[in-house]
């Protein structure tokens, strides 16, 4: 096989408000918390859950959209790469971490305030697209109900 796939797509709520800053030579950055939930029944029959965080990089224009519109608990569709790096600290210890590169960025909840209510996609640079509700990401509904919101961390 001579190509290869680094992509993921993640549905989730944001942990906290994004962080946001700026580079040297002035390009916005954002990172976040995004966390994802599984629910399972296990061979007992009893029902466990789990919340995996994922942390988010957003860059230019999605870190712009991010720091204007997102907020903790907002929910969100990602689309992007996963992205490893590493560094040591003043004690000589190594660390490590993946974080998800974001290319494209769909907010699903809308509050009234700003393009959440017309279910906006961005992606790829500085190009914009709007998306009829519940249109171009299949099984994603801006429906929320009582129910969606059991088990979330927030």
């Amino acid at each position: 096989m001579s190509s290869c796939v680094n992509r993921v797509v993640l549905v989730g709520n944001l942990g906290a408000d994004p962080d946001a800053r700026f580079t040297p030579t002035g390009t916005q950055v954002v990172t976040a918390n995004l966390a994802t939930d599984d629910t399972w029944t296990d061979r007992q029959g009893i029902k466990r859950h789990r919340t995996e965080w994922h942390r988010l990089v957003l860059w230019r224009r999605l870190a712009e959209v991010a720091t204007q519109y997102l907020s903790k608990g907002s929910r969100i569709y990602i689309e992007g790469r996963l992205q490893s790096r590493s560094w040591e600290d003043d004690h000589g210890n190594r660390h490590y971490l993946t974080e998800v590169v974001v290319s494209d960025l769909r907010i699903l909840d809308g509050d009234g305030q700003g393009p959440a209510e017309l279910d906006l996609l961005y992606g790829q640079g500085d190009s914009m697209a709007m998306v009829s509700d519940g249109g171009g990401v299949p099984g994603v509904s801006n429906s929320s109900t009582a129910s969606d919101d059991d088990g979330l961390p927030f």
